[in-house]
């Protein structure tokens, strides 16, 4: 199998797994326990919430959460005050804000661009006094475009708003501006294991709870944490940065090959979604007029690739996000994800691009 769709998750690292393991096999402390085998666990808990705060802003907290999208249900609802989004965010963050719109909470969602950009114009004309909170992806999860998180962060601070930065797919790999007041972050984005997540809050910032219970996380999160999961996140973190430069010059290598192999730069069919800058380089989504995706997916079913968002797999729609940036029905389900990072080779990449192109080239003498 060939693993393209490193935005739906990502491999593991060895080194992470290898720092979870003693939690499961020798060590069963529950870190909120007092006795010694609990402060164990604290401590293993703590070293790891300081190696995920070193790639996010200073001057906050880190909360451990079961996964972004409790990190994101917990800053929306936590916060009173309009809302102001964007049509192409994650469905943790569009759900969660039609939930409170349903509870009476104002909430104005914002279009992008056909490169999936906000325009900040349209921003500023909606980002007014009496807004609460501005919530925003750093990096788009289907088309992986950038968006200008630190002026929208100082569109909401001159309104007296918050800024929450959906970072999942950006985090260790994109700059997180340190103007933002809520970040939301997962593990397993970054080579880490599935099942854990962290909410960063700018030092002075409080939230309502989204759980009640024991409060063991000191912003206000109720529940037993995981040493196993929370050394594994740690471990994913201090990975991705010592590897950050290298990883950036692997990743800009296959983006230079997927490029060429599908002559985006010629004429090869093949027509990018999104803008090509700015974007994480490891997302490559594509369409080709009348690709029959499902047709393409059954035919390489060894190639692991995304027809869009893991999350809205099987709803039966085209991607929302595909939809924002002007695409019909027709050309948003003739569309690709294709996602690398550390562990692709460039051999597999080349493999699986001409197979994939191959595969298409088929349906359209067939047709």
């Amino acid at each position: 199998m060939t693993y393209l769709d490193y935005q739906a998750t990502t491999p593991l690292a060895p080194e992470a797994l290898q720092a979870m393991l003693p939690w499961f096999e020798t060590s069963h402390g529950n870190p909120h326990s007092p006795h010694r085998e609990g402060r164990v666990a604290r401590s293993a808990v703590e070293i790891a919430r300081g190696q995920i705060a070193e790639l996010l802003p200073p001057g906050g907290r880190l909360a451990f959460t079961s996964g972004a999208t409790e990190a994101l249900n917990w800053a929306i609802k936590g916060t009173t005050g309009a809302i102001v989004t964007l049509a192409t965010e994650h469905a943790a963050v569009l759900d969660t804000v039609a939930a409170e719109r349903a509870k009476g909470r104002a909430v104005t969602v914002l279009p992008v661009g056909a490169d999936g950009l906000v325009d900040l114009d349209a921003a500023r004309a909606a980002i007014l006094p009496g807004t609460g909170l501005v919530a925003a992806m750093l990096v788009n999860n289907e088309i992986g475009v950038i968006q200008p998180i630190a002026a929208l962060a100082d569109l909401a601070h001159a309104a007296g708003a918050l800024m929450l930065c959906d970072a999942v797919q950006g985090y260790g790999r994109v700059a997180i501006p340190q103007n933002c007041d809520l970040v939301a972050v997962s593990a397993h984005k970054i080579y880490g294991p599935k099942g854990i997540g962290a909410l960063w809050l700018r030092d002075g910032i409080e939230l309502a709870p989204l759980l009640h219970g024991g409060g063991q996380e000191a912003p206000g999160r109720s529940g037993t944490l995981s040493p196993a999961l929370c050394a594994g996140f740690g471990a994913a973190a201090a990975l991705m940065k010592a590897r950050a430069e290298q990883d950036e010059a692997h990743v800009e290598r296959l983006w230079d090959i997927a490029l060429q192999r599908l002559s985006l730069e010629g004429r090869g069919g093949w027509t990018l979604n999104g803008a090509a800058s700015p974007r994480y380089h490891g997302n490559l989504n594509v369409r080709r007029d009348g690709l029959d995706v499902a047709r393409l997916m059954s035919d390489l079913r060894d190639i692991a690739f995304s027809a869009g968002s893991a999350c809205a797999s099987g709803s039966g729609r085209a991607s929302h996000v595909l939809r924002a940036i002007g695409l019909d029905e027709r050309r948003a389900r003739s569309s690709i994800r294709i996602g690398f990072g550390r562990y692709t080779t460039e051999e597999d990449l080349t493999d699986a691009l001409d197979r994939i192109i191959a595969a298409a080239d088929a349906q359209r003498i067939a047709a």
